[in-house]
């Protein structure tokens, strides 16, 4: 998974992460200074979980490392492998949120009779992908982009709109965090409740403040 030393680009590595720093870091934080605005349509949607999504995966991931490797946290950026494989785990982890959101609000809307066009979900998730795919400096990787793409259709298959909202519907990335984290297995290992509980609770706020902003109720 993770690239020899040689074949790896430090500037490429550098860039990169400053990328991700500007989507996981800079931007939710600018809305969390400014106040989120009202969900009135499903752009204004598609923004609020492309946000939230990254808001989580930067929290959690980066939560865990600090917690698990401490004082020498900072060091480990300068070893290149770390960095790839933490750029590996946000691509993985962050899309992945995204479905789980996505799956979240448009079973909520559907079962709370506000918006029953659940075939959208797809469509925003295509959106989101070919976005992040076609970024200019910092595309997402392809086969990451092919992975999380089947992923999705073969759970859209199984979700119960009525439903998926009130059941456990972030168990997904939750338990992404613990695996695609880049700590050793045997620690992991130990750490698994713990993790995966800790993005669930930080789901939770983000399930509260979407019930008070959501404006959408578009009855097809």
């Amino acid at each position: 998974m993770i690239k020899k030393l040689k074949d790896i680009d430090l500037k490429v590595v550098l860039e990169e992460t400053k990328h991700f720093f500007q989507i996981f870091v800079l931007n939710p934080f600018i809305y969390l200074l400014k106040g989120e605005k009202r969900i009135a349509n499903i752009d204004i949607l598609q923004d609020y979980i492309q946000r939230k999504s990254a808001f989580i995966t930067q929290e959690t991931l980066f939560g865990y490392l600090k917690t698990r490797i401490g004082t020498n946290y900072v060091k480990m950026y300068e070893n290149n492998d770390f960095v790839v494989s933490i750029n590996i785990a946000k691509w993985n982890i962050y899309l992945i949120a995204i479905q789980d959101m996505l799956f979240f609000t448009f079973s909520y809307l559907y079962a709370k009779n506000r918006y029953q066009n659940t075939a959208d979900a797809k469509i925003l998730f295509q959106k989101i992908l070919d976005k992040e795919l076609h970024e200019k400096d910092h595309p997402l990787p392809s086969d990451i982009y092919q992975k999380r793409l089947k992923q999705f259709e073969e759970r859209i298959q199984n979700i119960s709109w009525m439903t998926y909202y009130k059941e456990d519907p972030f168990k997904t990335s939750s338990e992404s965090l613990h695996y695609w984290a880049p700590v050793a297995d045997e620690l992991k290992n130990l750490d698994k409740a713990i993790v995966i509980n800790s993005m669930q609770l930080k789901w939770q706020n983000i399930v509260k403040e979407f019930i008070k902003i959501n404006d959408i109720n578009i009855v097809a």
